[in-house]
Order: C-alpha cells, then structure tokens, then sequence
C-alpha cells in the first residue's frame, strides 16, 4: 500500500484508519488497532498474497491514507462522514479500519450519499440495534439502529449474532433486519445473495474468542475465521466498501488477532478489486 493523502485515481482501493474507541461501552483500546492492524498486514511472518492468487503489493492503484486525527469532540462523526466521502468522490473504494463499532453510522452516512440503494452485510457476535446503551444513542451498541431508522440502507442482513435481547429483536422487526443467530445454525453462509452494493462491516467478535482474543466482548460461540474468509469468496453481490472494527490491541495474544485483522483485510482487498475488474 502507497501513503497517498490526495490525487488519488479513479477506481483506487483506499484504507482509512478510523482510530475512535469514544462509544466503547465496556472496555476501551479498539482506537489502537489502525496501526496495529498494518504491523500484521505487513508482517514478515506471512506474505502479500490472497488465497485466491492476487498479489497484493503489486496492485497498482491501492492506498493507505493513514489515520484520520480526532479531538473528542461532537465534531467527531462530522468529521469521519466529510473523510470517507472526500475518498468516495474521487472515485475510489474505501476500507476503514477501526475503531469501535459506532464507527459505522457516519461512514455509512457518507455512502448513503453515494449508493441510494445500499445493502449492509453485517458480521457480529452483537446485533448492535439497542435505540440506546447507557444514555448514549450513539454507542457502539446502536449504529445500526442509527443507520436504518434514517434509511440509510435498503437490506441489512446480519450473520453470527448471539447475544440477542427482548429489545434489540424487537428493533428487528420494526426494522426489518434478516438477522442469522448461531443457535439456528450456519446454512446462511452459503445463502448470502445481494442486488446492488454492499458494503460489509465485519466485528472482530462474530469470531468466536478462539480465534480472535483480542476484542473487548469475549462471546463464545462464534464463527471461524475460515468462515468469514469464505463468506467473502463466496457471499454473491459487489462488494464496494467495508469497515474492520473492535479489535483491541490491549487484549491480545500475542498479536493473534492483528494477524486475523490483517488476513481478512487482504481478502477484501482482493475481493474488491475482483469485483471492480
């Protein structure tokens, strides 16, 4: 990936670290991942190679724009919706690393801009529709809520969801969200079929623990990281943004879930400029 901050081509595949962990409900730490995330993306233990052939440090138009610089303030989502539409409008393909996941209202903001008819695939162990957590509508708890009570999408499907409440299904029916809970099973991941853009925003924790530790919900349960890898092979629909969010340096081992952050964000990578060839 080149530094790159302007002059960006047309059709060019862009990372934005989005360093924000304000809305954590439990634990802080997820503003750290940006730059830990690129250690691993770089590391010598692996190589620049997607599983499906693509060699990434050779793809031309591919750039890391660095991290967007935040003063805590309610500027603050003003400030990541101007960012991630600046890149959009030049043209280019957008992947934000995180941050916590109230990250996703105002980068969806910016796409809905853009896409008119967006759909939202949504990889978490949390369905993240409370209306509110602790006061705060803007919690990393309700971005989704957020996003579908302004209409700011027309499909939203969720996958790996278990920690349901009364509440939160509720908001899923007033919302219409197609919700996958690990408890019916995992048939969906070969059933993901979408009409028009999608954009993906993957949580850390819809992997069970096991594979990723270092995020600040611990919910057992969840899916493999060959799973997510192959519902971004095989999931049918163009894939034209996506968010990594919630991991938390802070509660790693031994940078296993940066290395897992890293291998996913390959794999969109590759993904995105298959579907944009």
């Amino acid at each position: 990936m080149k530094p790159v901050k302007k002059n960006i081509q047309d059709g060019s595949i862009c990372i934005l670290g989005i360093g924000f962990d304000q809305n954590s409900s439990f634990q802080k730490g997820a503003s750290l991942a940006p730059d830990r995330i690129r250690e691993s993306y770089f590391s010598e233990s692996s190589n620049l190679w997607s599983e499906k052939g693509l060699d990434l440090g050779s793809v031309k138009h591919l750039y890391d724009l660095g991290n967007i610089d935040f003063k805590t303030g309610m500027e603050d989502f003003n400030h990541i919706t101007n960012s991630v539409k600046a890149v959009l409008d030049q043209g280019s393909h957008l992947i934000c690393l995180g941050g916590d996941h109230s990250i996703t209202f105002p980068v969806i903001k910016a796409y809905a801009q853009k896409y008119d008819c967006l759909n939202i695939l949504h990889l978490d162990a949390h369905p993240d529709l409370y209306d509110s957590l602790e006061g705060n509508i803007y919690s990393h708890a309700c971005p989704f809520a957020r996003i579908m009570e302004k209409k700011l999408a027309k499909r939203l499907v969720q996958a790996g969801i278990r920690t349901m409440t009364g509440h939160q299904r509720e908001q899923a029916q007033k919302f219409d969200v197609e919700v996958n809970e690990m408890k019916d099973g995992i048939n969906w991941l070969d059933s993901l079929e979408f009409e028009g853009p999608v954009y993906l925003s993957l949580d850390l924790d819809c992997l069970d623990p096991a594979f990723a530790p270092g995020v600040s919900h611990h919910e057992p349960g969840g899916i493999t990281t060959r799973q997510v890898i192959d519902i971004i092979h095989r999931l049918k629909g163009k894939i034209i943004g996506a968010d990594i969010v919630e991991y938390n340096p802070d509660r790693d081992l031994g940078s296993m879930t940066s290395m897992v952050a890293a291998k996913l964000l390959k794999e969109i990578i590759a993904r995105i400029h298959e579907d944009t060839i």
